[in-house]
C-alpha cells in the first residue's frame, strides 16, 4: 500500500517531534520497520520514534488528520507483529526508558519504551522486582496490558496485577492518568482488556523485594513425557507459591551433554524458579 502525503505537510511533522521521524525514502527504513517476528513484512507509510509524551500526541493527531492506520510499538515482541502495519504510522515508544525506583515505597515509574531485562536490572539494585515476561527483550508495555505471566506469577501475581497506575494518551489525544482511584473503569480494561484504549507512556508498578532466586531447566527424554506430565500434574498441586513452573515439549538445546542423552530431538522439559530462601527451594526441587 503506497500512501502519498503532501511534502510540506510531511516536513511540518518532522520539524514538530522532538523525536525522529522515518519515511520510505529515508535511510534506516528497512530496518526501523522490522519486528521480533521475521515473517512480518510490512510496510508503514511512516514510523515515529518518539521521546516524550508530546511527540506521542503530535503523532496521534497526524494519523488522525490524514485518516492513518496506528500500530503502537515499544519491544515489537508480538507474535502476530501488531507492533507495525502497511501504509499507516507506526508509533514507537522504544526510546522512552526513563525509570525511578523508590526503594522505600516499593514503587516503580517507568516509561514504556523499557523492556523488562532493562526494568529488572534498575529494580534489583534495590534487591526489588515485580512480575515480568518470560524472555528479557519482551518490551514491558505490551506484556503489562495483555496481563503479563512472569516467573514471578505463583507468589505476587501476573504483571497487571502489580499494575498501581498508567498514564494514557486516548484517541482524542489527552494525557490522562488511570488507575484505582481515578478513570477507574479505563484501569480495568488496560489490566488484560484487550487494548485499542489509548497509548499507554508510563507505568506505575508495585515492586517485591526479590533476591536470588533458584532456577532452571530439567530436561527428560521425549518418550517419558506421558510420566513426566502424570507426575507435573500432581506435583504442581503441592508445590509452595514461591515456585513457579512451566512445562515445555521442546527440541533439545544444542549441548554435549543433552546431545548424547536425546540424539533424537525433542525433550520434555520443566522449567523452574523458586523465589525464596534457596535452602528450602534446594528442598523443593530435590525430586528423586
Amino acid at each position: 500500500m503506497i500512501t502519498v502525503f503532501d511534502n510540506n505537510a510531511v516536513k511540518k511533522f518532522r520539524e514538530s517531534l522532538h523525536g525522529k521521524l522515518i519515511i520510505p525514502s529515508d535511510e534506516g527504513y528497512n530496518s526501523s520497520r522490522k519486528v521480533w517476528n521475521g515473517m512480518i513484512d510490512r510496510y508503514p507509510a511512516m514510523i515515529t520514534y518518539c521521546v516524550d509524551a508530546d511527540d506521542v500526541i503530535r503523532s496521534m493527531d497526524f494519523a488522525r488528520n490524514h485518516g492513518l492506520l496506528i500500530a503502537v510499538r515499544s519491544g515489537g515482541h508480538n507474535v502476530a507483529g501488531n507492533a507495525v502495519c502497511d501504509g499507516g504510522i507506526v508509533i514507537d515508544v522504544s526510546l522512552m526508558k526513563r525509570i525511578d525506583v523508590n526503594a522505600t515505597s516499593h514503587i516503580a515509574r517507568a516509561q514504556a519504551g523499557l523492556n523488562w531485562g532493562e526494568f529488572d536490572s534498575k529494580t534489583q539494585t534495590f534487591g526489588l522486582a515485580t512480575t515480568g515476561g518470560i524472555v528479557s527483550r519482551t518490551g514491558i508495555a505490551g506484556l503489562t496490558l495483555g496481563g503479563g505471566i512472569g516467573w514471578l506469577m505463583r507468589k505476587f501475581g501476573v504483571t497487571c496485577d502489580n499494575l498501581l497506575s498508567a498514564q494514557i494518551i486516548t484517541a482524542g489525544g489527552r494525557l490522562i492518568t488511570a488507575s484505582a482511584f481515578e478513570n477507574q473503569d479505563l484501569f480495568w480494561g488496560l489490566r488484560g482488556g484487550g487494548g485499542n484504549f489509548g497509548i499507554v507512556t508510563e507505568f506505575e508498578f508495585q515492586l517485591h523485594q526479590v533476591g536470588p532466586v533458584l532456577a532452571g531447566t530439567i530436561y527428560y527424554p521425549a518418550a517419558r513425557a506421558r510420566e513426566v506430565l502424570r507426575f507435573y500434574r500432581d506435583y504442581i498441586n503441592v508445590v509452595p507459591d514461591e515456585l513457579t513452573t512451566m512445562f515445555v515439549y521442546m527440541a533439545a538445546p544444542i549441548t554435549p551433554s543433552l546431545n548424547r542423552l536425546h540424539r533424537d530431538g525433542p525433550v520434555a522439559a520443566i522449567h523452574v524458579c523458586y523465589v525464596g530462601p534457596l535452602e528450602a527451594g534446594d528442598r523443593v526441587l530435590r525430586i528423586r
